[in-house]
């Protein structure tokens, strides 16, 4: 497994987001598809978040990140979002005539949670790391 560190945390988390663009238009080819693609790479350095794989089709994004553990989903395409839509709209004025109400990027998007551990390896790890309490609130019931 490929974990990260900070200061005070070990983590692997990963998400799958797909997003696509508003109406469908399939806007993104040639200059644009290669502008966005620099967009997102440059947010997700700023963010530290790490593109593991990704791809760019002609209305919609695709790609699987691995993430900090301060930043949720919701942010994660928040920022993604809106920091390529505004630089699309200021390099590629054809595209503001296009999407006239300012919105590049429909409202909704989809995130999956990327797991890399089971259920019995889970288990495993605490019956290893802790004494068992039966009073314990915390206690995984088989």
């Amino acid at each position: 497994m490929d974990y990260r560190y900070g200061s005070h945390t070990v983590f692997q988390i990963e998400y799958h987001f797909v997003w696509v663009t508003k109406y469908r238009y399939k806007v993104l080819i040639g200059e644009v598809a290669t502008r966005v693609r620099e967009l997102v790479r440059q947010t997700c350095e700023t963010f530290e978040i790490r593109i593991l794989k990704g791809g760019v089709s002609k209305d919609h994004i695709r790609i699987l990140v691995s993430s900090p553990p301060i930043l949720t989903p919701s942010e994660i395409m928040r920022k993604l979002k809106g920091r390529t839509a505004s630089k699309l709209f200021e390099e590629f004025p054809h595209l503001k005539k296009r999407y006239w109400g300012q919105h590049f990027w429909s409202r909704g998007y989809f995130c999956a949670t990327v797991g890399q551990l089971t259920d019995e390896m889970i288990k495993a790890s605490l019956e290893h790391h802790f004494e068992p309490n039966p009073d314990d609130n915390f206690r995984m019931d088989d």
